[in-house]
């Protein structure tokens, strides 16, 4: 089960997360079975669609994920990958990183990525497809929950001397902020390794 998360709208912190999230964050839809994601081609557009609800969507702060202009986190979830398929212009993917533990399919012309797939079979997280949700004009998706490896935005330029606004603001918008997963998702990990062994 999902939580829903009430729209939160924080006047005193004007710090830019994501502009899915900077005017508060819509709740999940409880009757919400999927939609179709775009990349930002205005002429023959990549399309995924996918048929059912996502899960553990949450601000990433991490290198890898695609973030749109301006945004400090990109916003990823999950879903199972039986439930996505590539319904238009599939020949314009292409993976960013074949070295990379997701493989994250980006549109060639606009840059986009339109999904990241685990193919490793021992990977805890193989399964599932990890996708962008604002990719798509359909409202419902499962909020975001958390927000995961905030202080690797130092990485990418964000002076450390600003990371307590931002978990301040992440705070006030209802994401608890971690340098790992979520303690649920860390919690998948290791009883998987412990299963493994």
């Amino acid at each position: 089960m999902i939580n829903k998360i009430k729209n939160v709208f924080c006047p005193t912190n004007k710090t830019k997360i994501h502009p899915a999230m900077d005017n508060g964050i819509a709740p999940t839809a409880s009757n919400f079975n999927g939609g179709t994601l775009q990349c930002h081609c205005i002429r023959n557009p990549v399309t995924v669609t996918i048929d059912s609800q996502t899960a553990h969507n949450h601000a990433c702060g991490c290198s890898k994920c695609w973030k749109p202009k301006g945004a400090l986190f990109s916003q990823v979830a999950v879903v199972s990958k039986e439930k996505l398929s590539v319904t238009n212009n599939n020949s314009k993917l292409r993976v960013v990183d074949a070295t990379a533990t997701i493989q994250r399919f980006a549109c060639k012309d606009c840059g986009v990525h339109m999904y990241g797939r685990i193919e490793d079979q021992t990977h805890p997280f193989f399964g599932l497809d990890f996708v962008h949700t604002e990719l798509s004009a359909d409202k419902g998706w499962s909020a975001p929950e958390f927000a995961a490896f905030v202080s690797s935005i130092i990485e990418t330029g964000t002076d450390p001397k600003d990371m307590v606004a931002i978990r301040a603001r992440l705070n006030a918008l209802g994401l608890e902020s971690y340098d790992c997963l979520s303690p649920t998702l860390m919690d998948v990990i290791a009883t998987h390794v412990a299963n493994s062994k």
